[in-house]
């Protein structure tokens, strides 16, 4: 009879982990589920941020020409030419911000960037990436594209836009890619050991975390990050 009930109690065992185990899959299947529909609907906002501002373009883009026509039928050649240096001095500033020297590096920096200005945010961004890397270009845009967006969501928790903040640097540092992204934040935050914890609980925050660090591991990197007067920094350093 002993025999019996332990072998019931082993069966029991079995179930109850095997059922445990089926929890938790569905657990991080659900997690999972819920951080791909925070990206996608990131996504469409970006994109729907870029669209209005392409229809912005194409709206100035009508008024210059209408005023250089303007000029050149009443033969005003030297105030045409004027306005002409002063659009080329505008697109030379725009694509000098958002040239880093990585073309996708360029694309996630513009989209973030862009979005995090739509919303009131104060950026200031500087980006240079050398050509040789070690590192994976969708290895950097998964660090870099995380960290902007929780910089943009800590920002909006504030509720005076004139305090929102970002400031961005990528650029090298004794032989390492060094990448720097601070930001304005209200959130009360507790560091235990190396993590920070917040009152933020959205599933992007958790995996977003996660994978920077997993990224640095992999190329024998590390990250550090600070709270201090209403500012959270993080540090990214990867080896080039």
């Amino acid at each position: 009879m002993i025999f019996i009930y332990a072998g019931v109690g082993v069966v029991a065992v079995i179930a109850l982990l095997v059922a445990n185990r089926k929890y938790m899959f569905h657990l991080v299947e659900r997690r999972v589920a819920d951080y791909q529909n925070e990206l996608a609907a990131r996504h469409c906002n970006e994109v729907e941020n870029i669209y209005k501002q392409m229809r912005g373009w194409r709206h100035d883009y009508h008024n210059h020409i209408q005023l250089l026509k303007a000029h050149l039928a009443q033969g005003q050649f030297a105030e045409a030419d004027e306005y002409l240096g002063k659009l080329d001095a505008d697109l030379t500033q725009v694509d000098t911000i958002l040239k880093t020297g990585n073309v996708m590096v360029d694309a996630i920096l513009n989209s973030k960037i862009s979005l995090a200005q739509s919303r009131d945010i104060n950026v200031n961004a500087k980006a240079i990436v050398p050509k040789v890397l070690q590192v994976q270009p969708v290895d950097l845009c998964v660090i870099i594209g995380n960290l902007l967006d929780n910089a943009i969501e800590a920002c909006m928790k504030l509720s005076e836009p004139e305090k929102r903040f970002i400031r961005v640097y990528i650029g090298v540092h004794k032989e390492m890619l060094y990448i720097s992204v601070s930001n304005a934040t209200g959130n009360e935050m507790k560091k235990v050991g190396k993590a920070y914890l917040t009152t933020k609980n959205t599933a992007s925050h958790g995996f977003g975390l996660v994978r920077i660090d997993k990224i640095a591991e992999k190329y024998s990197g590390f990250v550090d990050r600070e709270h201090e007067d209403g500012v959270f920094a993080t540090e990214v350093m990867l080896p080039l």
